[in-house]
C-alpha cells in the first residue's frame, strides 16, 4: 500500500471507487448547504482546483493505492485540508476508502503515512481529524492509531443534507516522536 500525490490519470478508477461504494459513502460525504455554489464540476475540476492548492500549500490531496492482483489499484483518498501556518502549523485530514478495500488495515495505514508526511516534510505541528459520532468505520481509524479525542463540534459540517456535529480528535508531533506508521506497528 502507498500514498501519493492525487492526479487527473485517477479520474477514472476514482469514479468506479465512488460509484461501486456510493451508498456506503453517502451518509459521511460533505455536501454543499443551501446558497453555496456547488462543488467542481468534474473530476479534472476537482484535481486542478486541489494540485492548485497544494501549490499554495493549502491543501494535499493523496490517492491511497494498493497492492490487487500484482497490480497498484486506486483505493480511496486522504487529503490534509484546512492548512494553517505561522503560529499554528496546523491541518485537518479527510478520508475515504473504496468498500471494496475495507477493513483491511489500508486506512489506518494510509492516515499514518499522510500524518507522518504533515509532521515531517510539511513541518507542521498538529493534526486534527473531524468524525461524525455515528462514523463506526472512521472512529475505529483514530482508535488504531490512539488519536485522542478532544472535543465536540455542534453542526459542524454539512453532510448528507445537514449540518451535522463531529467529535474532534487531534495529534501533535510531540505525541509520537517516533511517528505514527511505527506507532501503528506497536
Amino acid at each position: 500500500m502507498t500514498v501519493r500525490p492525487l492526479t487527473r490519470t485517477d479520474a477514472h478508477a476514482w469514479a468506479e471507487a465512488r460509484r461501486r461504494s456510493a451508498a456506503w459513502l453517502h451518509p459521511w460525504d460533505a455536501t454543499v448547504p443551501p446558497g453555496v455554489t456547488a462543488r467542481p464540476s468534474s473530476f479534472p475540476v476537482l484535481v486542478r482546483r486541489l494540485r492548485r492548492q497544494a501549490r499554495a500549500g493549502l491543501t494535499y490531496p493523496f490517492a491511497i493505492e494498493v497492492l490487487d492482483d500484482g497490480v497498484g489499484r486506486f483505493a480511496g483518498q486522504v487529503t490534509v485540508n484546512n492548512i494553517v501556518r505561522g503560529s499554528a502549523q496546523f491541518a485537518s485530514i479527510g478520508y475515504w476508502i473504496d468498500q471494496k478495500y475495507a477493513g483491511r488495515g489500508i486506512t489506518p495505514l494510509a492516515v499514518a503515512m499522510v500524518i507522518d508526511h504533515c509532521f515531517t516534510t510539511a513541518g507542521l505541528h498538529r493534526v486534527e481529524i473531524c468524525i461524525r459520532p455515528e462514523n463506526s468505520n472512521s472512529l475505529r481509524v483514530v482508535e488504531k492509531l490512539g488519536i485522542n479525542e478532544i472535543g465536540y463540534a455542534p453542526r459542524f459540517l454539512h453532510i448528507d443534507g445537514a449540518w451535522r456535529d463531529h467529535r474532534i480528535f487531534a495529534i501533535t508531533v510531540e505525541e509520537c516522536p517516533e511517528g505514527m506508521v511505527a506507532r501503528l506497528g506497536r
